[in-house]
Parts: structure tokens; C-alpha cells; sequence
């Protein structure tokens, strides 16, 4: 009885190891399917960082190509209304360049007018200075011909001799000259007040006299009553005397 007993426990043991054993052996495969699971798993994790990573990168050099592109657009808005600006430039140089031949061409005779009007009115204006005066209108006379003088600075020029002498009109000056009196020629002081007076008074103060418009000659004054103010205006003209008041003869236009 007890030996039965026996082989029935024994029989029972190995029965239920079997089992064991077995079951262990059909466990393996789960386990090994979740352990590959969980590598593929994390291997898809892995792939979405790196891809979200990838994507946040593309995303930043995106914008920032972006901003790129959005100063270019304001760049290339500016360049175009400066290559307009510069067109239209051009387009008026070239109108310019077009029209400087005709003008070139009108200038030698526009200055040939200004100097003659000029050596006209100098021939009417009072007779102080007239070598120097009418020699620089014949100095540009001659600038006209020479080809290294351009009709441009021959135009130059006689601006210049125009705003002399409207400056003779504007001054005063004393110098020696050699005038005709009497029919005889005659050393003398000659002042010069703008184009309102011109007198002479001769160098040893003896004879005073004046320019008389009207009849184109000098005319002898009254020593009395302009000699010491001549006397006077010379030495101020030659800044040895203080400005003050002149009494001079001055001619006034009559009524008609």
C-alpha cells in the first residue's frame, strides 16, 4: 500500500514538472515577440524625434529664408524706383546733349551782341577808364577766335565785364589822367563818384571841372565853389580822408 502510494506521488511530480517545463516552453515566444515589440517601438520613437527634429529645423531655416526673401523684395523695390529715376535721368541728359549743340551754335553770336552793346554803352557812358574798359571788350573779341577758348567761357567773360561795370556804378575812385582842355592836353585828378558825377580838378588845384553829358565834354567850373570838395573826394577815393558829404555838380534830368 504504501509503495503504491508512492509511485502515485512520484508519477503525480513528474506530471505536473511536465507541465511546467511545457508551459515555460510556450511563455518564450510571447515574451521574445514583446522584447521585439519594444525595440521596434522604441526604434519608431527614435525616428520620430530624429523626424521631428528635422522637421523644427527645415521649419527655422524656412523663416528665416522667409525674411530673406521679404528684405529682397524691399531691396529690389528700391533698386527699381532708382533704376526709374536713373531712365528718366539719362532720357533728360540725352535731351540735354540733344539741344547743347543748338545752343553751342547760338552762343558766338549772342556774345558778339553783348560786346558790341557793351562797347556801345561804354562809348555813351561817361569817358573814365576807357583803355582799360574798352580794352577788355577787345581782349574777348579776340578769345573768340582762339580754339582753346570754348563759346562757353567766351560767355563767362563778358558776364564778367557786365558785373564790372555795374560795380562802376556802385564806387568811387581817384586817379591821374590825361584829358583835352582847352584844345590842349592837361594833367589832372580825376574823380570818379559811381555814374552820378565825374570831375576833374588839375594837380596843382588851380582849375576844377566837370564832365557835362549833354555836350559830351569837360567843363571848366567855378574853383570857388567845387575846388576844396574835388579836393576832398580824391583824398577819400585814395581812403586818406574820412567819408563825410561832398558838394558836387551832379546833372539832373530836365522836364520836357
Amino acid at each position: 500500500m504504501t509503495t503504491t502510494r508512492l509511485k502515485t506521488l512520484l508519477a503525480a511530480i513528474c506530471i505536473c514538472g511536465g507541465a511546467s517545463i511545457a508551459g515555460a516552453q510556450s511563455i518564450d515566444p510571447i515574451v521574445e515577440v514583446g522584447k521585439q515589440r519594444t525595440a521596434s517601438a522604441r526604434a519608431s520613437q527614435a525616428k520620430i524625434d530624429r523626424l521631428a527634429d528635422e522637421t523644427a529645423s527645415l521649419l527655422s531655416d524656412y523663416k528665416t529664408v522667409m525674411k530673406q526673401v521679404d528684405g529682397l523684395k524691399v531691396y529690389n523695390a528700391r533698386l527699381e524706383r532708382q533704376i526709374a529715376n536713373q531712365e528718366k535721368r539719362i532720357r533728360n541728359i540725352d535731351a540735354s546733349i540733344a539741344e547743347a549743340s543748338v545752343i553751342q551754335r547760338q552762343i558766338p553770336p549772342l556774345v558778339t551782341r553783348m560786346l558790341d552793346g557793351l562797347e556801345q554803352f561804354i562809348n555813351l557812358d561817361m569817358p573814365f577808364d576807357l583803355d582799360t574798359r574798352l580794352g577788355n571788350i577787345e581782349a574777348v573779341r579776340a578769345n573768340m577766335d582762339r580754339s582753346d577758348v570754348t563759346s562757353a567761357e567766351a560767355f563767362r567773360q563778358v558776364l564778367e565785364l557786365y558785373s564790372i561795370e555795374l560795380q562802376y556804378g556802385r564806387g568811387i575812385e581817384a586817379y591821374t589822367d590825361t584829358i583835352e582842355l582847352g584844345g590842349s592836353d592837361r594833367e589832372v585828378d580825376i574823380l570818379r563818384i559811381g555814374r552820378v558825377a565825374l570831375v576833374y580838378q588839375s594837380t596843382d588845384g588851380a582849375e576844377t571841372g566837370a564832365w557835362n553829358k549833354d555836350s559830351q565834354s569837360w567843363e571848366e567850373l567855378s574853383a570857388g565853389d567845387y575846388a576844396a570838395a574835388v579836393r576832398k573826394g580824391v583824398r577819400i577815393a585814395k581812403k586818406q580822408a574820412t567819408i563825410e558829404l561832398l558838394n558836387m555838380p551832379v546833372s539832373a534830368p530836365e522836364a520836357n
